[in-house]
């Protein structure tokens, strides 16, 4: 039977380490960190995502404050209104929630944004820092596997590791990161994305499996081999008409195939997602000036 990749219960660890941590070096007089959001619209995923970053950021100590702004705001409005939060000295983190509507350049935005309080790691110039392995921040969702991985005792250094997507959010970052000569880095690495040919055969060589292209159940018990590490950052939703809700969430792992050949898996839900807002919370305080170790 397979190791669960806990990320609820390893979250939680990380983050009372992060509390213990902010009231030790507050008492010492370091300022409280302080995390603004910002909000285009009302797409309901954003704001579910949003509140998990407000009650992360309540339970730590960490200062929050949520911008919702209109669906039809323009860019030179919008960039006023980052351009406020990056003179304001009190505030250590923003963080502009995607997805933005059409009409606005993501791009754009995210070089709006000043890189000392790029807490999502988005600006050009972090995105260089870490490439130079030097990162001032680290990428959410990419470190959140990192961490799991080690934590759990499967260091990827060595290891035959393939990533399935090369978004800017997941894969490029996490790919990236696993090659570095640093902790959690040292991986032989291979990216896998739409083009790539005859896909169960590449993933079937992994000694660590990520999957992060939003595909429900793609992967599934013949891809992979025997023994087998898995994280899996899909997060998709399918019809359920017995659940409350009328649907389910599901990875993009068949968990059910995929489990009894595996050493360890990684849910959905239950797995990266806490783990991406723990490590906002530690790059919030990183802003700050917080020494922060895991």
């Amino acid at each position: 039977m397979a190791i669960i990749l806990d990320g609820k219960a390893l979250s939680a660890r990380i983050r009372t380490g992060l509390k213990e941590q902010l009231e030790l070096q507050m008492a010492k007089g370091q300022p409280q960190p302080f995390l603004t959001t910002m909000q285009v619209g009302d797409d309901l995923p954003s704001t579910v995502y949003i509140r998990a970053k407000q009650r992360a950021s309540e339970e730590l100590g960490i200062g929050f404050r949520h911008h919702k702004l209109a669906a039809d705001i323009s860019m030179d409005e919008l960039r006023g209104q980052v351009s406020e939060i990056n003179h304001n000295q009190s505030v250590h983190g923003l963080l502009v929630q995607s997805p933005l509507p059409q009409h606005l350049d993501e791009v754009a935005v995210q070089r709006m944004v000043a890189p000392e309080k790029d807490v999502d790691c988005f600006h050009p110039e972090n995105v260089g820092l870490l490439y130079i392995g030097r990162p001032r921040f680290q990428p959410c969702t990419a470190a959140g596997v990192i961490e799991m991985l080690l934590n759990y005792g499967f260091d990827p250094s060595g290891k035959r590791v393939v990533v399935l997507g090369r978004s800017v959010i997941v894969g490029r970052p996490l790919s990236l990161m696993l090659m570095l000569k640093a902790r959690g880095g040292d991986a032989t690495v291979t990216v896998c994305h739409s083009r790539t040919h005859d896909l169960p055969s590449i993933t079937r060589q992994a000694d660590i499996l990520v999957p992060a292209v939003g595909q429900a159940e793609m992967v599934r018990g013949d891809w992979v081999k025997e023994g087998v590490v898995v994280v899996d950052v899909g997060i998709n939703r399918v019809p359920d008409p017995s659940a409350e809700r009328g649907y389910r969430l599901v990875g993009d792992v068949a968990f059910d195939e995929v489990e009894p050949r595996a050493a360890a898996i990684a849910p959905v839900p239950g797995g990266v997602g806490p783990m991406t807002v723990a490590i906002l919370m530690s790059n919030v305080m990183r802003a700050a000036g917080y020494n922060i170790s895991h």
